[in-house]
């Protein structure tokens, strides 16, 4: 199951479990829209694979499987995947 993480990697903004700027990789590394696109270009900089869209989890089922409050963010920032 997802863990819906709570903010971007990069840039700390927060993303909340029904927000449709929240992109993840197959690792679950979670970024908004404006990093994933623009300064990552589509590539996580942790493992190089590419950004899908995250998916929204029911409101109905949240309350029985809650996103994650645990933040990750880089401390110094994210750069385009070598």
């Amino acid at each position: 199951m997802l863990e819906l993480r709570p903010n971007c990697e990069c840039c700390d903004k927060d993303l909340p479990p029904d927000s449709a700027s929240a992109f993840i990789c197959s690792f679950e590394c979670t970024f908004c829209r404006d990093c994933a696109q623009g300064v990552l270009q589509g590539a996580c900089p942790n493992c190089g694979g590419n950004f899908v869209q995250r998916p929204i989890r029911p409101a109905r089922l949240l309350e029985k499987y809650p996103a994650s409050t645990k933040r990750k963010v880089k401390p110094e920032g994210c750069t385009k995947a070598a």
